[in-house]
């Protein structure tokens, strides 16, 4: 009788080891997030799960998952401004600080344009959002499928102390595991 109490007793704390251990992870290391909406494509599909990483620095092009400002869900975008960014965009091509950056995650998209059509329309920051740059503790993101995505260009920065974290693999379909990555 004593060693099946024992060995309960030991079932029992490894449970519980686990479970702290996992809320931890959870908490302050890493979270798995669902894909919602087609605004990432074609590098992020709707249903694709991923795995957050919340430590770490943020840096431009890194996809992210942050507290949507308008609505009761989270967002995954990609960071273009970071604080004192200038942004715009002028004929499909982006400038950051008033030099030309490439964004080879659009390549794909770019590909399927037909001849004079945009995948960005033009716009600057400042006619987007009254401001020059970027203000300290915000970010300017955008997703992937420009023509599709309700990013800043609709809602404005975002709070950088509303970030959950950077996107590190995709873990669903199983054909699609790894990193999201691709150029």
């Amino acid at each position: 009788m004593a060693k099946k109490k024992s060995e309960a007793g030991s079932w029992i704390k490894s449970i519980l080891l686990a479970l702290v251990i996992v809320f931890i992870i959870r908490q302050f290391l890493f979270v798995p997030t669902v894909v919602e909406g087609v605004s990432m494509m074609p590098t992020l599909q709707d249903g694709n799960r991923v795995i957050v990483s919340k430590i770490g620095d943020l840096h431009r092009f890194d996809e992210i998952v942050f507290h949507a400002p308008d609505a009761p869900k989270d967002y995954v975008k990609r960071i273009i401004g970071l604080p004192g960014d200038s942004i715009e965009m002028k004929n499909d091509k982006l400038y950051i600080n008033g030099k030309a950056v490439q964004e080879p995650y659009l390549d794909d998209s770019r590909k399927q344009l037909q001849p004079g059509e945009l995948l960005t329309e033009d716009f600057t920051l400042d006619e987007l959002t009254n401001k020059k740059v970027v203000p300290e503790g915000y970010l300017f993101v955008m997703g992937d499928n420009r023509p599709n995505s309700h990013d800043s260009r609709a809602i404005g920065f975002i709070k950088k102390d509303s970030v959950v974290g950077k996107v590190q693999a995709r873990i669903w379909p199983l054909n699609e595991l790894g990193s999201t990555k691709g150029f």
